[in-house]
């Protein structure tokens, strides 16, 4: 399904401070791409982005910031939100809690180069967040950010299949949209589908850079 499972469904309530899901009372939808830089597919999609008009969220991978950092500094420059998403994205169901903050104030000092933001938004790599990790947010006022509609843009279907399934089942005001800049499929089906969109008046925003 599109719609957030019942782990989203557990997680929203969790105070929006701590972490976010979707944007409650808002009328705006926040598109947001995991697992870049990828030369081969982020400047595609922030063409796409810059000739409809819109901003977006990207949450980065800290190896690929360090290797691609001119995509970065192009993200920022257009005005889009950067996150963190991990150092290595590796999942952090196995790590201790001491790798799982390795991972994250590794990525937030390389964040905080182009940004200049002591912190940054948290989407810890395969939606994993353990208890100990949640705490140490909470305690230091810090968020993660999930998402209220799966895209989908990841699974093995031709382009065709994805723009269909967005079309036929948009992303309603307040919801965080998850899609990924590791391939093109997000940003072809953008290009078709933000014009649609934007006609029937939906507006589109990059979340709010931290809350720390």
């Amino acid at each position: 399904m599109i719609r957030r499972p019942k782990k989203h469904e557990l997680l929203g309530l969790l105070p929006e401070r701590l972490l976010m899901t979707r944007a409650k009372q808002d009328a705006t939808c926040y598109l947001s791409f995991d697992d870049g830089p990828e030369p081969a597919h982020t400047p595609k999609l922030l063409d796409v982005l810059a000739r409809h008009g819109v901003k977006a969220s990207f949450f980065l991978v800290g190896e690929k910031i360090e290797q691609y950092p001119e995509i970065v500094q192009r993200i920022v420059g257009e005005g889009h939100m950067i996150g963190n998403h991990s150092y290595s994205h590796w999942s952090f169901r196995n790590m201790n809690l001491r790798k799982q903050l390795d991972e994250v104030y590794r990525t937030d000092a390389l964040l905080r180069l182009f940004d200049d933001r002591p912190h940054h938004r948290m989407r810890p790599p395969h939606g994993y967040i353990g208890a100990k990790l949640l705490v140490h947010f909470a305690r230091r006022k810090r968020s993660f950010v999930y998402w209220s509609y799966d895209s989908l843009d990841y699974q093995d279907q031709p382009i065709s299949w994805l723009i269909d399934r967005l079309r036929n089942d948009p992303p309603a005001a307040g919801d965080i949209v998850l899609m990924h800049d590791d391939s093109d499929k997000a940003a072809d089906a953008l290009d078709t589908l933000l014009p649609e969109w934007l006609a029937k008046g939906m507006r589109f925003d990059a979340l709010p850079g931290s809350n720390a």
